[in-house]
């Protein structure tokens, strides 16, 4: 784990905008939040069947927590593990509060349309969720719960949820090491909790490399989830999967 990583491809997602792709099993995508208080809205699809994809309800009472990091992994709607959590410098994602849509950036920030402020537009999380959806024949009726990477939120005494700003600072980065063929859409529009005033959402960049071998059933990035028995059923899983041969 010591030997320099060799990167497959890197790509810088500046704040508001959005992006998905394809990552492979076998792949490590890293999530850097560049200048810190970044926010990376995420979901996942299984590539060969989008039908499957990203249960927010199983991830969390399989692994009985509210929020995710290292050694947690993302369960799909057919109980098995989208990728896992190999590595985590901010050390708390958000997980319950799901993204912005046209009318909080316009009750938060006011409007601002392309035509006065060009790429500094003001977008929303749903929005650039969709127009990434659309890429891939999907829409509004497969958006589901979504993580919030790099945003911290908790509950207090009253049981009233608690935006923490500041949690993630610049540098701060998530390593996701993928063990199905995923498709990934992600928008870095600000958490619809953000108290922040003034539209400033942070960029985001990724970059993927081949994630390590380990010896065992798992690679090494999946390793870090196994500790939790739930985690290695779902892995345990998705081997059978493409044993079978995926979706085909």
């Amino acid at each position: 784990m010591n030997q320099p990583k060799v990167y497959l491809w890197k790509e810088n997602i500046p704040g508001g905008c959005h992006w998905s792709g394809i990552v492979r099993r076998g792949t490590t995508l890293r999530l850097v939040d560049v200048a810190g208080g970044a926010n990376a809205a995420v979901l996942f699809y299984n590539m060969e069947e989008k039908l499957e994809r990203y249960n927010m309800a199983d991830t969390l009472k399989t692994q009985h927590t509210f929020r995710l990091t290292k050694g947690h992994a993302c369960h799909s709607d057919m109980g098995r593990i989208f990728c896992c959590i190999s590595e985590d410098s901010a050390g708390w994602h958000d997980t319950v509060c799901g993204m912005s849509d046209a009318d909080l950036m316009r009750q938060k920030y006011g409007i601002g349309r392309y035509q006065e402020l060009r790429n500094e537009m003001f977008r929303s999380g749903l929005d650039g969720m969709l127009i990434e959806l659309g890429k891939w024949g999907l829409g509004m009726r497969d958006v589901v719960s979504n993580i919030n990477f790099f945003s911290k939120v908790t509950a207090n005494s009253s049981g009233e949820l608690e935006f923490h700003p500041g949690h993630s600072k610049a540098g701060d980065h998530v390593d996701l090491s993928f063990e199905m063929d995923t498709l990934v859409v992600l928008s870095a529009a600000p958490h619809p909790l953000d108290p922040a005033e003034t539209y400033h959402p942070g960029a985001v960049s990724l970059a993927a490399f081949a994630t390590p071998s380990a010896s065992g059933d798992f690679r090494w990035g999946a390793k870090e989830c196994t500790r939790i028995a739930e985690n290695a059923r779902g892995l345990q899983n998705t081997q059978r999967f493409y044993a079978c041969g995926g979706a085909a």
